[in-house]
C-alpha cells in the first residue's frame, strides 16, 4: 500500500504518464512549436517540500479541505504586490489593480469553460457568492415576482454558513425551505437523484413554485460528490427558475465546466484546492441568465456597473489574494497534466489511504470511491463512543493536541434498530504536500486508544 503511493506521488513527484504527455494541443507537450514559450520545468519532490516549508512540520496535516494550502513562490508573489501597494497605492490603483482583476478573470473563465469573461467575477469567497445570489431572491419576493409560499430547495447536508444565507435572505422573505435528506453513508448515485426529485415535488405542492435550487458540489461534512449535472438537468425539466451549484470544493478538486453542469449560478473557492492564499473564489453568473438585480453586498461607487465590475473595487482593502492567479497557474503547470494531473493523483492518494484506515480499523468508507473527490469519509471504530457533535469537536481537539494530527470528524446519529453502528467518521484530504506516513500517524493514534480502552465520555467537556 505505502510503496504504491510513494511511488505515486513522491518519487517522481506526481509525474506519472498521462494523456496530455501524449496530446500535440497540451501545454505540457514533448514537443512545442517553435513559436511555443518555453515550458516551465516539472516539479521535483525537493521541489514540493520546499513550497510547502513553512507548513508546521510536527502536524500530520490530513485537512487541506477547510482552508486549503498555498505554496511559498505563490505567497512571495502575493508580498511582492502587497509592497507594490504601500508604495505607491494611487499609481497601483489607477494603473494596475483593475487589469490584473480582468487577467484573472480571464484565467479562471478559461479553466471553467465559461463563455465570456463577463460572467466571471471575483469575490472573497462562496459564502459572499451564496449571498449575492441569495440577495436577488430576497428582492424577487419584496418586489412581488414571487409569491408568499413559493419554495426554494436545499440539500440537507448544505454548509452551514449557506443555510444561515437561505434563512437570512429567502425564509426571512417568505419563502418556503425544503430540505432534501440524504443518506448517509450513501451507496449509490441514485439514492441522492431519488431524495432530490422527492424534495421537489414536496415544493410543488399546495400549488407552489419552485423558484430557487442550492446544489452543492461537493458537500462538506460529510464529503460526498453530488451528480450536479443531473440534478441541473431535473431542475430544468421540473421548471425551477433558477439553480445555484454552492462548489466552495470545486475548482482543483472535481471537474468544473460551466457548459456541461449548465447552472445559472456556481461558486468554488480557490483558496482550497487551487493554491491561492485566503481568500478568494469565483461566481459564474450565466448570460443567458436575467442579472440585472445582482449585487455585491458592500456597495460602493461601482455599484449599476455590473457585478463583474462592483466586485473589483468594494472600498480599499488588500486585493492582492485575487491578484495572483497567474502565479498560482504557472505553480499548476509544473506539474504534469496540470490541475487535471494533480486532482486524478489526489483522488487516487485519498481513496488508497482511505482503504488503507478501514482496513485497519474494521469498519468502511462513507460513500463509494467514485463518489469521492480529494477528500474521503472514514469510519472509525465504534468503541471510541462518538456520541454527540459535542464528542465529534472534542475528539478532533485531542488527536491535534495529544498525536499531531489534523482531521475534522464528524458524527453520524444511530439509527432505530442499529446495532454497534459506526457513528463517527474522519474526513481525510490529500494535496500534493501530503506524504503517507501523515496518515499512519492517524492510524497509530487511533490504534493506540482504542488499545487503551478509550471513549469520548473521558474527555473534559
Amino acid at each position: 500500500m505505502a510503496s504504491s503511493l510513494q511511488t505515486q506521488t513522491h518519487t517522481n513527484a506526481m509525474n506519472g504518464t498521462s494523456a496530455s504527455a501524449a496530446d500535440p494541443k497540451s501545454h505540457l507537450s514533448k514537443k512545442p512549436r517553435l513559436h511555443t514559450p518555453p515550458q516551465p520545468l516539472l516539479i521535483t519532490p525537493s521541489d514540493i517540500i520546499s513550497e510547502f516549508s513553512h507548513h508546521d512540520p510536527s502536524i500530520a496535516r490530513i485537512n487541506n479541505g477547510s482552508f486549503g494550502c498555498c505554496p511559498s513562490s505563490v505567497l512571495s508573489s502575493q508580498q511582492q504586490l502587497q509592497l507594490q501597494w504601500l508604495q505607491q497605492p494611487d499609481h497601483f490603483y489607477f494603473n494596475q489593480l483593475q487589469s490584473r482583476i480582468l487577467q484573472s478573470r480571464n484565467i479562471i473563465k478559461d479553466m471553467i469553460n465559461a463563455d465570456h469573461v463577463d460572467e466571471v467575477s471575483i469575490v472573497d469567497n462562496a459564502t459572499t457568492a451564496a449571498a449575492i445570489v441569495l440577495q436577488q431572491i430576497a428582492w424577487g419576493f419584496a418586489e412581488g415576482r414571487f409569491q408568499p409560499g413559493d419554495a426554494a430547495v436545499m440539500l440537507h447536508y448544505a454548509y452551514g454558513a449557506v443555510k444561515k444565507s437561505v434563512e437570512a435572505y429567502v425564509t426571512r422573505a417568505g419563502g418556503y425551505v425544503i430540505e432534501v435528506p440524504l443518506p448517509f453513508p450513501v451507496n449509490s448515485v441514485d439514492e441522492i437523484v431519488q431524495e432530490f426529485r422527492k424534495a421537489l415535488e414536496r415544493g410543488k405542492q399546495n400549488g407552489r413554485r419552485v423558484r430557487f435550487a442550492v446544489i452543492d458540489h461537493v458537500t462538506s461534512m460529510p464529503s460526498v460528490v453530488i451528480p450536479v449535472k443531473e440534478l441541473v438537468r431535473i431542475c430544468r425539466e421540473e421548471g425551477v427558475d433558477q439553480v445555484f451549484v454552492d462548489a466552495a470544493h470545486g475548482i482543483g478538486c472535481v471537474d468544473v465546466d460551466m457548459k456541461q453542469i449548465g447552472a445559472d449560478f456556481y461558486s468554488s473557492n480557490l483558496h482550497k484546492w487551487l493554491f491561492c492564499p485566503p481568500s478568494v473564489a469565483f461566481l459564474y453568473c450565466r448570460r443567458s441568465t436575467n442579472n440585472s438585480d445582482l449585487h455585491h453586498p458592500v456597495v460602493s461607487h461601482e455599484y449599476g456597473n455590473g457585478l463583474a465590475i462592483e466586485s473589483a473595487w468594494i472600498g480599499t482593502r488588500d486585493y492582492s489574494a485575487q491578484l495572483v492567479v497567474p502565479k498560482v497557474l504557472e505553480f499548476i503547470n509544473r506539474f504534469e497534466g496540470g490541475i487535471d494531473g494533480i486532482k486524478k493523483k489526489n483522488h487516487e492518494a485519498v481513496v488508497e489511504m482511505g482503504a488503507m484506515l478501514v482496513k485497519a480499523w474494521g469498519t468502511h468508507l462513507g460513500c463509494p470511491p467514485e463518489m469521492c473527490s480529494s477528500m474521503v469519509m472514514v469510519g472509525l471504530p465504534a468503541c471510541l463512543g462518538i456520541s454527540s457533535d459535542q464528542d465529534a469537536l472534542k475528539l478532533r481537539t485531542y488527536l491535534r493536541e495529544k498525536f499531531g494530527v489534523e482531521v475534522p470528524i464528524y458524527y453520524r446519529a444511530q439509527k432505530d434498530g442499529e446495532v454497534g453502528p459506526v457513528t463517527g467518521y474522519a474526513r481525510i484530504s490529500y494535496q500534493v504536500y501530503n506524504k503517507v506516513d501523515d496518515y499512519y500517524k492517524f492510524r497509530d493514534a487511533i490504534n493506540h486508544l482504542v488499545h487503551n480502552a478509550f471513549t469520548c465520555a473521558s474527555l473534559p467537556n
